[in-house]
Parts: structure tokens; sequence; C-alpha cells
């Protein structure tokens, strides 16, 4: 047996891997074995060492695929207002801003597949 840890979407996994010889394998068919549990919990995604102090990120609450962006960089917008629209599941949802104020960075387009916490904009 092999030990091996890998990294997948940032949880980290421990497998064990036995190595199996070409005569011993012949004819035998693999059997399947469900995915190993993470070794430990998966830190919370942190936001970008780019978002300045006192900046708020809005996040993907669920992955999906963006089908608008309603706003561009320097745009001021208010708390609740409608910013993106995600399809997840053939459904559209509407993807807010979290607070008042002006947006500095945009980090998704149009047609774009995020996924979950993933930081589609900064607001100041």
């Amino acid at each position: 047996m092999k030990k091996f840890q890998i990294t997948f979407k940032g949880q980290v996994y421990e497998l064990d891997v036995e190595e199996i010889s070409g005569a011993a394998s012949a004819g035998k068919k693999a059997a399947s074995s469900p995915a190993p549990a993470p070794t430990q919990a998966p830190a919370p995604k942190a936001a970008p060492a780019a978002v300045l102090a006192g900046a708020q990120t809005v996040l993907a609450p669920m992955p999906g695929k963006i089908l608008a962006v309603n706003i561009k960089p320097g745009d001021s917008v208010k708390r609740g207002q409608v910013i993106f629209i995600l399809e997840a599941m053939k459904m559209q949802n509407e993807i807010m801003a979290n607070q008042d104020g002006k947006i500095s960075k945009l980090n998704a387009v149009v047609g774009q597949t995020v996924s979950t916490g993933d930081v589609l904009a900064v607001l100041e």
C-alpha cells in the first residue's frame, strides 16, 4: 500500500493505493469504492488578498452559470439591488448587493460557470 495526499477544490484527501501486478488483475473486474472522506474539515474560502479593508465581497451562493451581469466597475449600488442572475438547476436566481456601495471589482461575466463561494464582485 502506498499513501498519497491530494487537494481537490480546497479539500485535502488522504488515499491508500494498492499496487496490483498485471497477472493478478487479469480477468478480474475492479471493485469500485466510494470517494474518500476528507481528512479534515475544509477551511472557509477567504476573500482574495486584493480586497481592501472595509470592502465587502458578493459571493456565489451556489454553483451555476451567470446569465446576466447588471453592473460594471464604478457603479453605485443599493443593498438588495439585483446585480447578477445565476442559473442553477434550470432556475434563475437573483444575486443581490449585500450593502450600499460602489463596485470596485467585477469577477464574473455572462456565460461564466461559478462554484459556491466564488467572489463575483467587490463593493467598497
